[in-house]
């Protein structure tokens, strides 16, 4: 496996080939799941061998969106299948990759151990002090594809994700659970008023 390579190939591809308008699903959160994931595999005591295709998963998990923002997972899994055999990685590694990028989709359904610690990686910020500030451009995202358009359904959509998602790691639960929760909470009251 020639990790450095296929990191360098598909930071390129997203940088080049990305558009404006995700201005939350862009290459700073790709970077941002990628440190995120690096972390939990050191703190949850992953091997270095599955670190690295932790660390890959990250890397690919939102590169569908270089084709289409529909099924963008199976479209990162496409592009995964498609390239990462030019760095060395076995069919083996990849069907786990993939595994780990199908994992990330809403709902989250991760199998293993590494499945958690990407699907916790990615929604790693809704525990953190840069909640709102990430979370804006989410909304400013689905604002710009007409999804919502107002920031009352923006509210309400943030109570009914966060009610029903979970962390998986002991580690994203011990650092963010608590958090996440409190913003629930501000939510909650926010909403109530409309």
């Amino acid at each position: 496996m020639n990790y450095h390579a296929a990191k360098a190939f598909i930071l390129d591809k997203l940088e080049r080939e990305l558009s404006d308008v995700l201005t939350y699903h862009g290459l700073h959160h790709t970077l941002d799941v990628l440190h995120v994931a690096e972390e939990l595999c050191y703190l949850e005591k992953i091997s270095p061998y599955e670190t690295i295709l932790v660390k890959t998963a990250a890397l690919f998990h939102d590169s569908g969106f270089t084709v289409s923002g529909n099924e963008h997972e199976r479209l990162g899994c496409q592009l995964a299948k498609l390239h990462l055999p030019v760095y060395g990685y076995t069919p083996s590694e990849i069907r786990r990759i993939c595994g780990m990028i199908m994992a990330t989709k809403i709902p989250q359904s991760p199998n293993n151990e590494l499945e958690q610690i990407l699907c916790d990686a990615d929604l790693d910020y809704l525990g953190r002090d840069d909640f709102y500030d990430i979370g804006n451009t989410l909304f400013e995202e689905l604002r710009a594809n007409e999804v919502l358009q107002t920031e009352e359904a923006w509210n309400k959509l943030q109570v009914k994700f966060l009610s029903a998602h979970q962390f998986f790691t002991n580690t994203a639960k011990k650092r963010r659970a608590i958090r996440k929760k409190s913003y629930l909470n501000e939510l909650k009251r926010l909403v109530a008023t409309y």
